[in-house]
């Protein structure tokens, strides 16, 4: 492969902070220059779409990704999709996501970091309890990419395993995304060694600002017009116009014919 693979409110507002912005910084490429062939930063996940419709050029191919266990959508002609949400703190938006989620019985996978965790049990529980996966997104959200030893790339994902485990009372799935979209083939392989599997995404669209929500319409442009056979979709669960649209969202898609699916039928279940 080319590019090798707190406390108080005043320390989670400067997290999300810090969250929203590495982002941007990762997901540049996909939403500023569409019609570009990537050329992100060597460690930054990269989408070019050429047209609508159909699955985007990525920095890595299925085959590239798969001896590591990693996936960014599924090579299929099938109208299927995979719903995934990167949470990296709570403002209310979540109960109008699963009220949504569970109408439609659209199963997803949520990429929670540790301190929301830590600071919100009951929602893991009711992730858990309404038949949705918990991923790994690291305890505090860092440039993965830039940890080159295998203890301290540990910490990041065990710590969230046995916040994981004391709320829930059971093994965390082992699903990972990488922070920021940023990833090496050293991060991918010390990941696959400690029997995670990694997802990057296909779809996703420019959610995350507070104060700069997408309107209904920008936000239908973007994940209707390219859904795709076989499409990761990430979403950010921290989106007021995500929680307003998602019922409607799931409807258009279904709609469009898609059905949706488990990252389990995706990525068959194996560590």
């Amino acid at each position: 492969m080319k590019r090798k693979i707190v406390k108080g409110a005043r320390v989670l507002l400067l997290f999300a902070a810090a969250f929203l912005a590495g982002d941007l910084t990762a997901r540049g490429v996909e939403y500023f220059q569409p019609e570009a062939v990537p050329a992100a930063a060597e460690g930054d996940w990269g989408l070019s779409f050429q047209q609508e419709g159909e699955p985007p050029v990525a920095n890595a191919s299925f085959e590239e990704l798969k001896q590591y266990n990693a996936y960014y959508a599924e090579d299929t002609t099938e109208k299927v999709l995979y719903l995934t949400f990167d949470c990296g703190y709570e403002n209310g938006n979540m109960p109008a996501i699963l009220d949504a989620l569970k109408k439609h019985n659209a199963p997803a996978t949520f990429f929670v970091v540790g301190t929301l965790m830590k600071s919100d049990p009951d929602l893991i529980r009711r992730i858990v309890e309404e038949g949705h996966t918990i991923g790994n997104h690291t305890y505090t959200h860092p440039d993965m990419s830039k940890i080159s030893t295998k203890e301290a790339f540990a910490k990041e994902l065990q710590d969230v395993e046995t916040l994981y485990e004391q709320i829930v009372g059971a093994p965390m799935t082992k699903y990972y995304r990488p922070p920021q979209g940023k990833y090496s083939e050293s991060n991918l392989s010390m990941a696959k060694e400690m029997g995670y599997q990694t997802f990057f995404w296909s779809l996703a669209y420019v959610d995350w600002y507070q104060d700069q929500q997408p309107t209904k319409e920008e936000a239908f442009k973007k994940l209707l017009g390219r859904i795709h056979p076989g499409a990761v979709v990430l979403l950010h669960s921290t989106s007021q116009t995500n929680a307003e649209i998602m019922d409607e969202l799931l409807t258009k898609w279904e709609e469009m014919g898609y059905q949706f699916k488990s990252l389990d039928q995706l990525a068959g279940g194996a560590a």
